[in-house]
C-alpha cells in the first residue's frame, strides 16, 4: 500500500502509471482498480489523525476555494491554511459554492485552536461573500468575533491589500500545489472519490512533502517511529497506524462518553 500511495500521492501519477511503475520497477503486478482501492482505504484510516493532530495554530490563517470537476460537473475544493507553519488546518470538499461549506472548512480550522484567539485572530480571504456570512454564523453559534479581511482585486490600490497581499499570495500558492496533483485525474469520478484524494493530498502535504520553509528538506510536520508500530518500511505506512491509533481512540471515547 505504501509503494501504491508514494507513485499516486507523491509522485502524482495516474492510476494505469501507478500500476505500470508497480510492474516495472517491482515487479509487482496489481489492476488499477486494486490501486484505487488501496488509495480510497488509507484515505479513510489516515483522515482521523490528520483532522485531529496537534498543529499548534497561528493567529494567521489564510482561506480560499478553487474549482475541480466531480462527474463532469463543477465542485469545489476550501483551504485553509496556516500562514506562519503553511499547515492546511481545514479543508472540504462540496458541489455548491454557498455559505455551508465555508462554514465547515472554518470550523474545522478553528477546532485546532485549544483557545480561540477572537479579535487577535488575523482570517484573510478574497471578496467572496460567504466568509463574511460564516463569520456572521459563528457570532451567533459560539459568540466568536471572527473579523474577516477581504484582499479584493490582483494589485494593490489600498492599504488593507498593501498589508494583506501575502496572505492572499500564499493561499493562491497553496492552490496551484493543490492543482498539480488534481490534473492527473482529468476531474474525480464520485464525490467520494474527490474527498479520498483531496484527504490524502492534504496528509502528504501536511506530513510528508519537503517544504521551502525548511529549504526542501523537511515536511511541515515530522511523524516519528512510535513504539509499537511494528516494522514499517515507510512513511504512508505510519500514517496509516497513527489513522488507526486516532480511530480507536475515537471509538474509546465514544464509549466512555455514552
Amino acid at each position: 500500500m505504501g509503494l501504491c500511495l508514494t507513485y499516486r500521492v507523491n509522485l502524482k501519477l495516474s492510476l494505469r502509471q501507478t500500476v505500470q511503475a508497480l510492474k516495472d520497477i517491482h515487479g509487482i503486478d496489481i489492476s488499477h482498480t486494486m490501486v484505487n482501492n488501496y488509495a480510497k482505504t488509507a484515505a479513510v484510516i489516515i483522515k482521523p489523525f490528520v483532522d485531529s493532530y496537534d498543529y499548534n495554530p497561528s493567529n494567521e490563517l489564510a482561506a480560499d476555494e478553487t474549482y475541480i470537476k466531480i462527474s463532469g460537473v463543477k465542485a469545489y475544493v476550501w483551504l485553509i491554511m496556516d500562514k506562519v507553519s503553511r499547515s492546511i488546518l481545514g479543508y472540504q470538499v462540496s458541489t455548491s459554492r454557498d455559505v455551508g461549506p465555508c462554514i465547515l472548512t472554518m470550523r474545522m480550522a478553528f477546532d485546532k485552536f485549544k483557545e480561540f484567539p477572537g479579535k487577535a485572530l488575523k482570517f484573510i480571504a478574497d471578496g467572496y461573500s460567504a466568509y463574511p456570512l460564516a463569520a456572521q454564523q459563528f457570532k451567533i453559534e459560539k459568540d466568536w468575533e471572527v473579523f474577516v479581511t477581504q484582499v479584493i482585486g490582483l494589485t494593490n490600490d489600498d492599504e488593507v491589500s498593501k498589508e494583506f497581499r501575502p496572505f492572499k499570495q500564499l493561499i493562491e500558492r497553496l492552490n496551484r500545489t493543490f492543482k498539480e496533483s488534481y490534473r492527473i485525474t482529468c476531474g474525480y469520478g464520485t464525490e467520494d472519490g474527490a474527498v479520498h484524494s483531496v484527504s490524502l493530498w492534504v496528509a502528504y502535504y501536511n506530513f510528508l512533502r519537503p517544504h521551502e520553509i525548511s529549504g526542501g528538506k523537511e515536511p511541515l510536520n515530522k511523524v516519528e517511529l512510535l513504539e509499537g508500530a511494528g516494522n514499517m518500511p515507510g512513511k504512508w505506512q505510519l500514517l496509516i497506524y497513527l489513522g488507526q491509533q486516532a480511530i480507536l481512540k475515537q471509538q474509546s471515547e465514544s464509549t466512555i462518553c455514552s
